[in-house]
């Protein structure tokens, strides 16, 4: 029977919990890096074995560990990360210019396809790849050195890049999404980059609500046998499109409130997706008070709470952008974690919940891992 493992990143360590297939108890493992901000880790789809994780706090900065046995034990590699060419610079909230700098690695994101080949989405916005492993890391320079480059604003949280979206079979098209520039698209490997953000609306927020570039992206969600309809929850608004981000359209739908972090996609049904509402960009926690999970099974428009087994009165946590992930057992798993240090499990697609376990430092990153 297969199993599901979860690795979970919060900011007092990692830990990595485990099941069988029913997904009814859970394993925990850990902490390992205990005290250390541990802020995204990722499973390497071709090897069950390998993870990757950022490792960072204020003291002595961003480090990338490696585990080659499930996470029982790792390994620092290749903590060279270093911006390529002329530093540059991009604007601050106050219309001033800064110089680029690097501070955070946000998100590692493992080829489908090349099984040493991982990128890595920093802050401030930058593109890194090795495809040794994590020993050296080397900088995609076109992205950061695009046109509208100079115009990137940070968002609440920095100037991030926060997600990447690779192919299988097809290494040349990349995807990410910054936080505040946008969604920009390549096909050529990394080499040059177009922004892909038609139809995205930004009112109250950019001075041109309708600019091509600057909105305020929070997270992007993909179904890999329908890899050109794109989801994506965004500062406001949760977006799709059907033409790899070549035009989006608002799904937002009747959600309680469209403003929200995390977004995914059900493995086996292409147009189902959920996401978790939070009540507005200066409170961070669920409408009401009530924990819910909206699913669509209509790939947006049309939405359904989720509560049972969910905290339903007083509940004020918050879910960020990569900490809700699913699994590919059918029935389809679904995961979140939270700020107040809760991972909810559901093995019936959404329908139910319980908390895998408690009382963990703050959430900021869960994804699930099914093993043989």
């Amino acid at each position: 029977m297969s199993r599901v493992r979860l690795l979970v990143g919060t900011r007092k360590g990692a830990f990595v919990l485990t099941s069988d297939g029913k997904r009814q108890s859970w394993q925990v493992d850990g902490p390992y890096f205990g005290g250390w901000e541990m802020y995204h880790l990722k499973g390497s789809p071709l090897d069950p074995d390998r993870i990757y994780a950022s490792q960072s706090n204020g003291w002595f900065g961003q480090l990338v560990q490696r585990s080659d046995d499930g996470g029982k034990t790792w390994t620092a590699v290749g903590n060279d990360f270093a911006y390529q060419g002329d530093v540059g610079t991009h604007m601050w909230y106050d219309g001033s210019s800064r110089p680029w700098e690097f501070t955070r690695i946000w998100h590692l994101e493992p080829s489908p396809d090349e099984p040493d080949t991982v990128f890595a989405g920093a802050q401030d916005a930058a593109l890194f790849r090795s495809t040794d492993g994590g020993g050296t890391w080397h900088e995609m320079t076109g992205l950061r050195r695009h046109a509208t480059g100079p115009a990137w604003q940070p968002g609440a949280g920095g100037l991030c890049l926060h997600t990447v979206l690779l192919r299988p079979g097809a290494p040349g098209w990349m995807a990410v999404a910054i936080s505040a520039a946008g969604v920009f698209r390549s096909d050529d490997g990394g080499e040059s980059w177009r922004p892909a953000n038609n139809g995205l609306r930004s009112e109250g927020v950019l001075p041109d609500p309708d600019a091509y570039e600057g909105h305020c992206v929070h997270k992007l969600a993909v179904h890999k046998a329908f890899p050109d309809v794109l989801f994506m929850q965004k500062h406001w608004d949760v977006m799709r499109s059907d033409d790899s981000g070549g035009t989006w359209r608002e799904v937002s739908g009747n959600l309680p409130s469209d403003f929200g972090f995390a977004i995914d996609v059900h493995a086996h049904e292409p147009e189902t997706v959920y996401v978790v509402p939070i009540k507005s960009d200066s409170e961070h926690y669920p409408p009401e008070g009530k924990l819910r999970v909206y699913r669509s099974r209509s790939g947006g428009d049309e939405w359904e709470p989720l509560t049972q087994g969910l905290p339903q009165a007083n509940c004020y946590v918050d879910v960020l952008r990569d900490a809700m992930s699913v699994d590919s057992l059918d029935p389809c798993g679904v995961y979140f974690g939270t700020t107040g240090g809760q991972v909810y499990a559901s093995s019936d697609a959404g329908d139910s919940w319980s908390a895998a376990v408690r009382d963990l430092p703050p959430v900021l990153s869960v994804e699930a891992q099914t093993l043989p």
